[in-house]
């Protein structure tokens, strides 16, 4: 039997953990994670956190991913799903046309979509999120309410076919409940 495919969205710079434990996760549900990203290359990930005594996040170098498919070669009806990783790729990606197109089928067609932390900036700049509550890292609620969204201060944020959480501390939380919404959609 063929695997649903679902998207991973990234690009250098994408946090490490944000983009990890969902991939392993689909995977584990027997679904298969398609990263794509601006071309089809390795990006660099980077591990984000916040050190004691310190107000600003500090970065490190992180694994390393491949993208299996560049934005502009996506077909989107090909996939059951997209997830938009955070770290600081979002905030350079999030120009791109072929992507902007992508996250607005995801929404018009009403398909499972997920965002953490920076990842909000992507659905924000395809203008899909008037009205919309999603949680995201705080630095980024600007970004979120600037494009008509409602944030949320919640470890799992769900409204219509949007999963969110604020950062990869909350996956334990918004992870699983959009995999049962990649289930729901897969069976339908």
């Amino acid at each position: 039997m063929k695997k649903a495919k679902v998207l991973v969205i990234v690009g250098d710079a994408t946090e490490t953990v944000d983009t990890l434990y969902p991939y392993y996760r689909l995977i584990e549900a027997g679904f298969q994670p398609v990263v794509a990203a601006p071309e089809k290359r390795r990006y660099q990930m980077v591990l984000h956190e916040i050190k004691p005594g310190w107000t600003i996040t500090k970065e490190w170098e992180g694994y390393g991913i491949e993208a299996e498919i560049a934005f502009k070669d996506v077909q989107p009806e090909e996939y059951l799903g997209i997830f938009f990783s955070g770290g600081r790729a979002p905030e350079y990606i999030r120009e791109d046309e072929d992507l902007l197109r992508i996250t607005r089928y995801f929404w018009e067609h009403q398909k499972p979509m997920a965002s953490v932390c920076h990842g909000v900036e992507i659905p924000a700049r395809a203008g899909i999120v008037k009205g919309l509550r999603m949680a995201t890292v705080a630095k980024c609620k600007f970004d979120l309410e600037v494009c008509g969204g409602i944030y949320v201060n919640e470890p799992c944020v769900i409204d219509r076919n949007m999963v969110s959480g604020r950062t990869y501390h909350d996956s334990g939380q918004f992870v699983g409940p959009w995999i049962k919404m990649l289930e729901a959609a897969q069976g339908a």
